[in-house]
C-alpha cells in the first residue's frame, strides 16, 4: 500500500468514526424526548390554524413537520414526499391542505418558516437517509435523495429551520465533487 493509500484511509477511518459520534450524539437527542417536544410545538402552532369549508372542498391549515401536516384538530394529514421534495418543505411551514369532494388532497405552502442553508454528507442508517453537519443528522425524504440521484459520502446543501431545532431537513441541492475528492475516491478503493 503506498502512501497516498494510507493517508486516504487513515482520512475515511477518521470520516467513519465522526459520522459515528454525530450518530450516537443524535440517537442521545432522540432518546432524550426532543422528538415529543416538536411535535407537541407543531401541535400548539396547529392549533391556531383555522378549519373551514368552501366551494372547492374542506380547507385545513396545519404545520409541516417534517412528513405529515399536523392540523388545528392535532390529526397528522399525510403529506406527498414528491410534494415536500418538491417544494423544499423544511419543518414549522404552514400548509392549506383543502380535501376535494372526490377526496383528493390538495397542498399549498402558505407560510414558509425562516430558513438557512448548511453543507453536510449524506449517509444512512437503519433504512433512513440523513445528512451529518454541524454535529447533528438531520433525516431526509428518500424522495429527495432520488430525485437529485445522490448518493451516501455526496455533500449535500440542506435547508433548516433558522430558528429552531428539527429532526428534518430538505435537499436544496448535491454539490459536484471537486478533482481531489474524484481522486481520493480512487485511491481509497481496493
Amino acid at each position: 500500500m503506498t502512501k497516498i493509500s494510507k493517508i486516504a484511509l487513515l482520512q475515511q477511518m477518521l470520516e467513519n468514526a465522526e459520522s459515528s459520534i454525530r450518530s450516537a450524539k443524535q440517537l442521545l437527542i432522540e432518546l432524550g424526548g426532543s422528538k415529543t417536544d416538536l411535535t407537541e410545538k407543531y401541535k400548539k402552532s396547529a392549533a391556531d390554524l383555522s378549519t373551514s369549508d368552501s366551494p372547492e372542498g374542506k380547507i385545513v391549515e396545519g404545520v409541516f413537520d417534517g412528513q405529515s401536516m399536523i392540523g388545528p384538530d392535532k390529526k397528522s394529514y399525510p403529506v406527498p414526499a414528491n410534494y415536500a421534495s418538491k417544494s423544499k418543505l423544511v419543518p414549522g411551514d404552514i400548509l392549506k391542505l383543502t380535501i376535494q369532494d372526490d377526496g383528493s388532497f390538495v397542498y399549498k405552502q402558505i407560510g414558509p418558516t425562516e430558513r438557512k442553508k448548511i453543507v453536510g454528507i449524506l449517509t444512512q442508517e437503519d433504512g433512513q437517509y440523513k445528512v451529518i453537519t454541524q454535529g447533528k443528522a438531520y433525516k431526509v425524504l428518500l424522495a429527495s435523495v432520488t430525485y437529485f440521484r445522490a448518493e451516501i459520502g455526496d455533500k449535500i446543501t440542506l435547508i433548516v429551520p433558522e430558528l429552531e431545532e428539527s429532526e428534518w431537513g430538505a435537499i436544496e441541492n448535491v454539490l459536484p465533487k471537486t478533482d481531489d475528492e474524484s481522486e481520493d475516491d480512487d485511491l481509497t478503493t481496493f
